[in-house]
């Protein structure tokens, strides 16, 4: 059984697009999702640099457009990534955070455009909202997952990402963490500041909870068409309105990537692909999931292995 999943804000790195847009009528479907969106995706994904991609109102939408892209590539160049998907018949779905957006594509609860759409509207509005307060996240790798939460809470830190595989991630203001940075958690290895620019799924984001709701009421979304494996609760959502208003909701509650893991053994999972920016959930399954096999598409040059797999266990 194939799961296919989407990676969160963070994956993305300088130029990572730039190979993608070399397939067959990729740039043109980029530059029409850039004209539909007002932002210059292709601009994002090749020439900006670092701190240009960091920035929450072009990383997440640019973040949906490489899954997309890269999904209907791995789908042998169909038109949407719900088409794509259907070829690939895995047997679920899911994303981390902003890659619910490109998981809700997927099952054909958006369509490509609406789901950038909206992803868009919810960049800005997590951006307006991350600019109140000076705020960020690190990843805390390694200890007891009740030691660590309790420790946060002892500090005023949110667990905002509690990924499985021996990976919390922390959110909330610059002094809180850095008072956990000289303040670690029993057992914990190491914490790394994440290339993010906010305390995302937390308080802090309530603003643009009210943002996106009013946004998602213009939308009429479709009932997946696939298993759609939701980061709220690891809880498979069966209509288009629950995966619509989890989509909303998540903006402020943490991601619970553990609990989809394990909704995806209980499915039983055998192979993992993950969409380009691939690379942070495949190593969170190596751990969490043993005898598992994963993929990350990182590049174009990814896409036969990754054919292979999908033969193999669709």
């Amino acid at each position: 059984m194939l799961v296919l999943v989407a990676p969160g804000q963070g994956a993305q790195t300088p130029g990572f697009l730039t190979e993608w847009l070399d397939l067959p009528g990729a740039a043109d479907r980029v530059a029409a999702w850039s004209d539909a969106i007002g932002l210059d995706l292709a601009h994002y994904g090749t020439e900006a640099d670092a701190d240009a991609i960091r920035d929450t109102a072009v990383a997440q939408p640019l973040l949906v457009a490489a899954g997309l892209l890269s999904v209907s590539a791995l789908g042998a160049g169909a038109d949407d990534a719900a088409s794509a998907v259907a070829r690939i018949a895995p047997g679920a779905v899911a994303g981390h955070s902003v890659g619910e957006f490109t998981a809700a594509a997927f099952a054909g609860v958006l369509d490509d455009t609406a789901a950038l759409g909206l992803v868009r509207r919810r960049g800005l509005a997590m951006a307006d909202a991350a600019a109140i307060t000076e705020t960020g996240m690190a990843a805390l790798l390694g200890g007891d997952p009740d030691v660590t939460l309790a420790h946060l809470e002892k500090l005023g830190l949110t667990p905002a990402n509690i990924n499985g595989a021996g990976q919390i991630v922390a959110a909330g203001t610059k002094e809180q963490l850095a008072a956990l940075e000289a303040d670690k958690p029993e057992g914990v290895r190491r914490v790394v500041a994440l290339k993010v620019a906010g305390a995302f799924h937390t308080h802090h984001m309530g603003p643009a909870v009210d943002t996106l709701a009013k946004a998602a009421e213009e939308l009429t979304p479709g009932d997946p068409k696939a298993v759609y494996v939701s980061n709220k609760d690891g809880a498979a959502v069966a209509t288009g309105a629950g995966v619509l208003e989890r989509l909303v909701g998540q903006v402020a509650n943490p991601v619970r990537w553990d609990l989809c893991m394990e909704t995806f053994k209980e499915l039983g999972v055998t192979a993992l692909i993950e969409v380009c920016p691939g690379g942070t959930l495949t190593g969170l399954a190596k751990r969490a999931l043993p005898g598992v096999t994963t993929l990350a598409l990182k590049t174009p040059a990814d896409l036969e292995a990754a054919r292979a797999l999908v033969a193999e266990h669709a």
